[in-house]
C-alpha cells in the first residue's frame, strides 16, 4: 500500500488522528465481498488501545464477507463544514487500514463491550450498563480491527488557518 498522501501539508499527525477516533461515534467500515466489490457499512465503534472494536450479529454480509477476507479500512470523518462562496468543504478525516477478527476471548470481549457501553451511555450507572450487557453478551459478536496503519486529511485551508494562528 501507497503511505505517501500527494498533498502532505494536509496530513494530520498520528496524535490527531487518534483523537478523532477517540471522539468520533461512527465511521464507515470497507470490505471486499462477492467478486471483488467493496461493501461500505456505517457502525458505531471504540477505539481502545489501539485498537477498533465494531459490534453486531453473529451473522450476514457483513460477518461472511470478513470470513473470506478480514483486510479492512474504515473512516471517520470529523469536520465536514461546506463553504458554498468557497466552491469548497472545510474537512478533517481519517481512514484507519488493518485486519478484523471476531473476538472469542471472554475476556477481551466483556471488555469491548464495556469500553462502547461507557462511550455511548455515558450517564448510565455501571450497573445499569452491566444489566444490559449480561441481557445481550450471547447475542453479540464483537469484532477487533488490529489497526496496521492510520492516515488524516484536513482541507488545506484549516491547515492555513493554523499557521495564522501560530
Amino acid at each position: 500500500m501507497d503511505k505517501i498522501m500527494r498533498r502532505s501539508k494536509q496530513l494530520l499527525s498520528n496524535e490527531e488522528c487518534i483523537e478523532i477516533l477517540k471522539r468520533g461515534t461512527s465511521g464507515v467500515l470497507a470490505i471486499e465481498v462477492e467478486n471483488g466489490y467493496p461493501y461500505a457499512v456505517p457502525i458505531s465503534y471504540v477505539y481502545d488501545d489501539n485498537k477498533i472494536y465494531f459490534h453486531g450479529a453473529g451473522e450476514g454480509k457483513k460477518i461472511e464477507a470478513l470470513r473470506k477476507n478480514n483486510m479492512v479500512s474504515f473512516c471517520v470523518i470529523d469536520k465536514d463544514q461546506i463553504v458554498p462562496e468557497k466552491f469548497t468543504t472545510f474537512f478533517k478525516s481519517v481512514i484507519v487500514y488493518g485486519k478484523v477478527n471476531i473476538v472469542n476471548n471472554q475476556s477481551t470481549k466483556l471488555n469491548a463491550i464495556r469500553t462502547l457501553a461507557t462511550k455511548y451511555s455515558p450517564k448510565e450507572t455501571i450497573e445499569s450498563r452491566d444489566k444490559e450487557i449480561n441481557s445481550s453478551m450471547n447475542a453479540l459478536t464483537i469484532l477487533e480491527m488490529n489497526i496496521d496503519y492510520i492516515t488524516g486529511k484536513q482541507a488545506i485551508e484549516l491547515v492555513n488557518s493554523n499557521i495564522k494562528k501560530a
